[in-house]
Order: structure tokens, then sequence, then C-alpha cells
């Protein structure tokens, strides 16, 4: 009995761990009527299944989990995190390249934004690195227009309170003027909802280009703009404190590619915020 229990876990956890979504995505299939268990459809995530049970989505057999991996992106400004877009704007899965698996991205970067984007083939990896708990540093270059005041900055890293919400404190850097403009180096641990923006719009900056060099210990370093890098498993696995999956693992080396676009299928669950 507790060997039984031990192995079995939330439906939604099981779906996200294969890949079909994020833990969220997963539940609202849920909801759909999307999934069935042993024959039977279900419409709650309150459901726990062993390794023994069957489960299909939209008619098709579970596969089993594939082999964590996580990329490096470098989103361009210009394209959606979105996996579609309601007002037809263009999209990160549009632009990745066509041998890739289906991934998820690990956050958002909203339209205008650029610079590193984590993607994974992982549900429960995606929300687990969403998580502010996770307490990684995201690490951001920023443009502004304006003179930044020293008084200001320190209002950022003191934390501050923006229509009665109150963000964690920043770390602020100011590299250089330049004419009516400013670059910033910026580090943030919650990741809301266009935190960097709102923030700098409080002390009277207006941001005018905003890239994320880092996302804990990944950093975007010189990778093209489009570009894709797989990191190590070894890497991953060590980034993330998890134990070394039994028997040999993949080291090759990361591989930048670079492709003709194609759609891939993406997550329908909604992460926590977006620079």
């Amino acid at each position: 009995m507790g060997t039984q229990e031990k192995s079995q876990a939330r439906i939604a956890k099981v779906l996200a761990r294969a890949g079909v979504a994020s833990r969220r995505g997963a539940e609202a299939m849920i909801m759909e009527g999307r999934v069935s268990v042993n024959g039977r459809r279900i419409d709650s995530p309150a459901l726990n299944v062993s390794p023994e049970d069957r489960i299909t989505v939209d008619g098709k057999p579970l596969a089993p989990p594939e082999p964590l991996r996580v990329w490096l992106y470098h989103k361009p400004a210009g394209l959606v995190t979105t996996a579609r877009d309601e007002k037809g704007r263009a999209t990160i899965f549009e632009k990745l390249p066509p041998e890739l698996p289906r991934v998820m991205p690990v956050g958002r970067l909203d339209i205008t934004s650029e610079g590193l984007l984590l993607l994974t083939n992982d549900g429960e990896i995606k929300r687990r690195l969403e998580l502010p708990a996770t307490g990684w540093l995201r690490k951001y270059r920023v443009r502004v227009k304006g003179t930044p005041e020293e008084a200001a900055l320190e209002k950022l890293r003191a934390g501050i309170e923006i229509e009665g919400e109150r963000f964690r404190p920043m770390l602020v850097t100011l590299d250089r003027q330049q004419g009516a403009n400013a670059w910033l180096t910026v580090g943030i641990r919650e990741g809301r909802n266009r935190e960097v923006r709102r923030a700098m719009e409080a002390i009277g900056l207006e941001v005018n280009r905003l890239i994320r060099i880092g996302y804990g210990p990944f950093k975007l370093g010189d990778l093209a703009p489009g570009a894709v890098e797989e990191i190590r498993p070894r890497i991953v696995r060590e980034q993330l404190g998890l134990d070394a999956p039994a028997g040999p693992t993949a080291a090759a080396a990361p591989a930048r590619r670079k492709g003709p676009a194609r759609r891939s299928k993406g997550s329908k669950g909604k992460p926590r915020g977006r620079e």
C-alpha cells in the first residue's frame, strides 16, 4: 500500500511532466473533458493516478515523459510569448527551429521586450521556475528616457509601492547616461507583470528598451537574436538540484540553432508574469 501511494501523483502533474501542458494548462484540459483515465472521461483535476493507470488526451494515449530538457532562447522584440495571439501578432512559436520538440516558455517577455527566455519540455519544471519562491534573480539591461536621480533609484532599491501593490527591493545600477537616455542594470526576484516598466514609470522614467540578460544561473551571453541553445542536461540538473536519472545521460555540447518558421504547440497555461 505504501509503495503504491508513493508512486501516485495528481493527474495534472503527470500531464505536465509528460510535456502536454503546464499544470494550469493541464487542469484546463481536464475541465474541458479532454482527458480520460482507464476509459472514463474525467472533469476534475483532483485525482491521483499511478503508472498502471491508462491515460488518454484527446483520445490518444499519454506518451511516457521524455527526459528533462531546457533551452536558452534569445527572443527578438516584436514577438508575443503565447502560443496563439487573438490580435494575430507573430508568436515565438512561429519562429522557433522546426527540429525542436514541443516546448513551453518559462514566464514571458512582452512584445516589445527582448532577450533571454527559457524554454522547456517539462511542465512541472516550467511551473517551478516561475514561482517567486525559487528566488532566482532576473537580470535586465534597461534603457530609459530621462536622467535617473540617485534618490529615485534608491526608492526602487528599498522596495516601492505602486497602486497599493508592494514590490520587493530591486538591484539597480546606473551604467551610463547617453544623451537623452540612460542605461541601467536591474535585478528582480519576483517577475510580476511588467514589473520593471511599472517601477520605472513610478519614478518618472520611460522604458524604451528592455533586454533580459539573465534568469538565475542562466545567461544570455552572446546568443544571437532568434537563436536557440540547449543547456547540457547535467548542468540543468545541478542548477535545479535534481537527482541524476538512471542510466547514461546526454552530455552533448550546447547546439545553437536557427531554422525556418514553424508553429510549435505551446502550453495554454498562463505564466505568472512578464516583462
